[in-house]
Protein backbone atom coordinates (compact mmCIF):
# COMPACT_ATOMS: atom_id res chain seq x y z
CA UNK A 1 0.00 0.00 0.00
CA UNK A 2 2.93 2.35 0.70
CA UNK A 3 6.27 1.98 -1.06
CA UNK A 4 9.16 4.41 -0.43
CA UNK A 5 12.41 4.13 -2.38
CA UNK A 6 15.44 6.22 -1.37
CA UNK A 7 13.27 9.14 -0.20
CA UNK A 8 15.28 12.20 0.83
CA UNK A 9 14.15 15.71 1.74
CA UNK A 10 16.31 18.82 1.75
CA UNK A 11 15.39 22.14 3.30
CA UNK A 12 17.24 25.40 2.73
CA UNK A 13 17.78 27.42 5.88
CA UNK A 14 18.66 31.13 5.52
CA UNK A 15 22.00 32.05 7.09
CA UNK A 16 21.06 35.70 7.73
CA UNK A 17 18.05 37.04 9.56
CA UNK A 18 15.51 38.70 7.24
CA UNK A 19 13.03 40.98 9.00
CA UNK A 20 10.47 41.62 6.25
CA UNK A 21 9.18 40.40 2.90
CA UNK A 22 10.53 43.56 1.28
CA UNK A 23 14.02 42.89 2.61
CA UNK A 24 13.79 39.29 1.43
CA UNK A 25 12.76 40.40 -2.09
CA UNK A 26 15.53 43.02 -2.30
CA UNK A 27 18.20 40.56 -1.18
CA UNK A 28 16.88 37.91 -3.55
CA UNK A 29 17.02 40.30 -6.53
CA UNK A 30 20.57 41.28 -5.60
CA UNK A 31 21.61 37.67 -5.16
CA UNK A 32 22.57 38.32 -1.54
CA UNK A 33 20.53 35.53 0.07
CA UNK A 34 22.65 32.74 1.49
CA UNK A 35 21.30 29.40 2.59
CA UNK A 36 22.50 26.31 4.40
CA UNK A 37 21.26 22.94 3.22
CA UNK A 38 19.69 20.65 5.80
CA UNK A 39 18.72 17.08 4.90
CA UNK A 40 15.81 16.21 7.18
CA UNK A 41 15.41 12.80 5.49
CA UNK A 42 18.22 10.81 3.91
CA UNK A 43 17.60 7.69 1.84
CA UNK A 44 14.43 6.30 3.44
CA UNK A 45 13.24 3.03 1.87
CA UNK A 46 10.16 1.41 3.36
CA UNK A 47 7.37 -0.93 2.27
CA UNK A 48 4.06 -1.17 4.13
CA UNK A 49 1.57 -3.88 3.20
CA UNK A 50 -2.21 -3.66 3.06
CA UNK A 51 -3.79 -3.76 6.52
CA UNK A 52 -0.48 -3.31 8.32
CA UNK A 53 -0.28 -0.90 11.29
CA UNK A 54 3.17 0.68 11.41
CA UNK A 55 4.43 3.04 14.09
CA UNK A 56 7.11 5.70 13.69
CA UNK A 57 9.24 6.63 16.68
CA UNK A 58 12.15 9.01 17.10
CA UNK A 59 13.18 12.18 18.86
CA UNK A 60 11.86 15.60 17.87
CA UNK A 61 13.52 16.60 14.61
CA UNK A 62 14.15 13.02 13.49
CA UNK A 63 12.00 13.56 10.38
CA UNK A 64 8.80 11.72 11.36
CA UNK A 65 6.29 14.46 10.52
CA UNK A 66 8.12 15.35 7.30
CA UNK A 67 7.95 11.72 6.19
CA UNK A 68 4.20 11.60 6.89
CA UNK A 69 3.63 14.78 4.87
CA UNK A 70 5.54 13.29 1.94
CA UNK A 71 3.46 10.10 2.03
CA UNK A 72 0.27 12.19 2.26
CA UNK A 73 1.33 14.17 -0.81
CA UNK A 74 1.65 17.49 1.04
CA UNK A 75 5.41 17.68 0.39
CA UNK A 76 7.35 16.48 -2.64
CA UNK A 77 10.64 14.77 -1.78
CA UNK A 78 13.89 16.23 -3.08
CA UNK A 79 14.71 12.82 -4.46
CA UNK A 80 13.32 9.31 -4.33
CA UNK A 81 10.03 7.63 -5.22
CA UNK A 82 6.76 7.47 -3.25
CA UNK A 83 3.92 5.18 -4.28
CA UNK A 84 0.62 4.71 -2.46
CA UNK A 85 -1.97 2.10 -3.40
CA UNK A 86 -5.16 3.72 -2.14
CA UNK A 87 -6.95 6.78 -0.86
CA UNK A 88 -5.08 8.55 1.95
CA UNK A 89 -6.75 10.23 4.95
CA UNK A 90 -4.10 12.33 6.70
CA UNK A 91 -4.54 13.56 10.27
CA UNK A 92 -1.32 15.49 10.66
CA UNK A 93 -1.93 18.88 12.23
CA UNK A 94 -4.92 19.85 14.29
CA UNK A 95 -7.17 22.20 12.36
CA UNK A 96 -5.20 22.02 9.13
CA UNK A 97 -7.61 22.77 6.31
CA UNK A 98 -10.01 24.47 8.72
CA UNK A 99 -11.16 28.09 8.37
CA UNK A 100 -11.10 29.80 11.76
CA UNK A 101 -13.94 32.16 10.83
CA UNK A 102 -16.33 29.38 9.81
CA UNK A 103 -18.49 27.37 12.17
CA UNK A 104 -17.89 23.75 13.06
CA UNK A 105 -20.72 22.74 10.72
CA UNK A 106 -19.25 24.71 7.81
CA UNK A 107 -15.81 23.27 8.46
CA UNK A 108 -17.20 19.74 8.29
CA UNK A 109 -18.11 20.39 4.66
CA UNK A 110 -14.91 22.34 3.93
CA UNK A 111 -12.53 19.80 5.47
CA UNK A 112 -14.55 16.89 4.13
CA UNK A 113 -14.27 18.31 0.61
CA UNK A 114 -10.49 18.62 1.03
CA UNK A 115 -10.41 14.93 2.02
CA UNK A 116 -12.38 14.09 -1.15
CA UNK A 117 -15.84 13.51 0.32
CA UNK A 118 -18.85 14.70 -1.70
CA UNK A 119 -21.39 17.13 -0.26
CA UNK A 120 -24.09 14.48 -0.54
CA UNK A 121 -21.98 12.00 1.41
CA UNK A 122 -21.19 14.58 4.13
CA UNK A 123 -24.88 15.46 4.45
CA UNK A 124 -25.69 11.77 4.97
CA UNK A 125 -22.93 11.44 7.58
CA UNK A 126 -23.28 14.85 9.23
CA UNK A 127 -25.20 13.67 12.32
CA UNK A 128 -22.74 10.79 12.79
CA UNK A 129 -19.75 13.15 12.63
CA UNK A 130 -21.26 15.57 15.14
CA UNK A 131 -22.30 12.79 17.52
CA UNK A 132 -18.82 11.21 17.51
CA UNK A 133 -17.15 14.59 18.10
CA UNK A 134 -19.52 15.34 21.00
CA UNK A 135 -19.70 18.98 19.82
CA UNK A 136 -23.47 19.27 19.49
CA UNK A 137 -23.58 22.40 21.68
CA UNK A 138 -20.78 24.14 19.78
CA UNK A 139 -21.21 23.01 16.16
CA UNK A 140 -22.70 26.36 15.08
CA UNK A 141 -19.97 28.43 16.76
CA UNK A 142 -16.86 29.69 14.88
CA UNK A 143 -14.01 27.27 15.44
CA UNK A 144 -11.69 30.13 16.48
CA UNK A 145 -13.48 29.72 19.82
CA UNK A 146 -12.69 25.98 19.99
CA UNK A 147 -10.01 24.55 22.24
CA UNK A 148 -7.27 22.40 20.69
CA UNK A 149 -9.04 19.32 22.05
CA UNK A 150 -12.32 20.30 20.37
CA UNK A 151 -10.51 20.85 17.06
CA UNK A 152 -8.89 17.43 17.37
CA UNK A 153 -12.24 15.78 18.02
CA UNK A 154 -13.80 17.43 14.98
CA UNK A 155 -10.84 16.61 12.71
CA UNK A 156 -10.75 12.98 13.86
CA UNK A 157 -14.51 12.58 13.41
CA UNK A 158 -14.40 13.91 9.83
CA UNK A 159 -11.34 11.91 8.76
CA UNK A 160 -12.63 8.59 10.09
CA UNK A 161 -16.28 8.82 9.03
CA UNK A 162 -15.43 6.29 6.31
CA UNK A 163 -12.88 3.52 6.24
CA UNK A 164 -9.94 5.07 4.33
CA UNK A 165 -7.53 2.70 2.63
CA UNK A 166 -4.54 4.48 4.21
CA UNK A 167 -4.77 6.43 7.47
CA UNK A 168 -1.88 8.66 8.55
CA UNK A 169 -1.97 9.81 12.17
CA UNK A 170 0.47 12.22 13.85
CA UNK A 171 0.04 12.38 17.64
CA UNK A 172 -3.68 13.09 17.31
CA UNK A 173 -4.60 10.36 19.82
CA UNK A 174 -2.50 12.09 22.49
CA UNK A 175 -4.76 15.14 22.65
CA UNK A 176 -8.08 15.46 24.42
CA UNK A 177 -9.57 14.02 27.56
CA UNK A 178 -9.18 10.40 28.62
CA UNK A 179 -12.69 9.43 27.53
CA UNK A 180 -12.21 10.69 23.98
CA UNK A 181 -8.76 9.12 23.75
CA UNK A 182 -10.34 5.79 24.64
CA UNK A 183 -13.07 6.27 22.02
CA UNK A 184 -10.48 7.26 19.41
CA UNK A 185 -8.44 4.12 20.10
CA UNK A 186 -11.60 2.04 19.73
CA UNK A 187 -12.33 3.69 16.38
CA UNK A 188 -8.74 3.05 15.30
CA UNK A 189 -9.16 -0.61 16.26
CA UNK A 190 -12.31 -0.79 14.10
CA UNK A 191 -10.43 0.69 11.13
CA UNK A 192 -7.56 -1.74 11.58
CA UNK A 193 -9.87 -4.76 11.77
CA UNK A 194 -11.49 -3.55 8.54
CA UNK A 195 -8.21 -3.70 6.64
CA UNK A 196 -7.15 -0.05 6.76
CA UNK A 197 -3.39 0.50 6.46
CA UNK A 198 -2.22 2.80 9.26
CA UNK A 199 0.96 4.81 9.70
CA UNK A 200 1.06 6.15 13.25
CA UNK A 201 3.42 8.58 15.01
CA UNK A 202 3.39 8.91 18.78
CA UNK A 203 5.79 9.62 21.61
CA UNK A 204 3.72 7.26 23.77
CA UNK A 205 5.39 3.86 23.74
CA UNK A 206 2.25 2.45 25.36
CA UNK A 207 0.10 3.53 22.40
CA UNK A 208 2.67 2.33 19.89
CA UNK A 209 2.85 -1.13 21.45
CA UNK A 210 -0.93 -1.32 21.84
CA UNK A 211 -1.76 -0.39 18.24
CA UNK A 212 1.19 -1.27 16.00
CA UNK A 213 2.33 -4.57 14.55
CA UNK A 214 5.64 -3.11 13.32
CA UNK A 215 7.70 -0.05 14.28
CA UNK A 216 10.25 2.05 12.39
CA UNK A 217 12.76 4.07 14.41
CA UNK A 218 14.02 7.23 12.70
CA UNK A 219 17.15 9.02 13.84
CA UNK A 220 18.81 11.98 12.09
CA UNK A 221 16.63 11.44 9.04
CA UNK A 222 17.57 7.78 8.57
CA UNK A 223 16.03 4.45 9.51
CA UNK A 224 17.96 3.24 12.53
CA UNK A 225 15.88 0.14 13.23
CA UNK A 226 12.72 -1.63 12.10
CA UNK A 227 11.05 -4.62 13.69
CA UNK A 228 8.28 -5.73 16.02
CA UNK A 229 6.70 -3.09 18.27
CA UNK A 230 8.06 -4.70 21.43
CA UNK A 231 11.58 -5.10 20.05
CA UNK A 232 11.95 -1.56 18.67
CA UNK A 233 10.24 0.18 21.60
CA UNK A 234 12.53 -1.62 24.03
CA UNK A 235 15.61 -0.55 22.10
CA UNK A 236 14.35 3.01 21.68
CA UNK A 237 13.49 3.37 25.37
CA UNK A 238 16.96 2.16 26.34
CA UNK A 239 18.74 4.50 23.98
Amino acid sequence: MIDLTDVSMRFKLPRDKVNSLKEYAVRALRGELKFEEFWVLDGISLNISRGEVVGLVGRNGAGKSTLLKIIAGILKPTRGMVRTGGTVAPMLELGSGFDQDLTGRENIFLNGAILGYSKQFLLSKYDEIVAFSELQDFIHAPIRNYSSGMLMRLAFSIATVVNPEILIVDEILAVGDAAFQKKSRQRMAELMSGGTTVLFVSHSMEQIQELCSRVVWLEDGKVKMTGSAQEVCRAYAGN
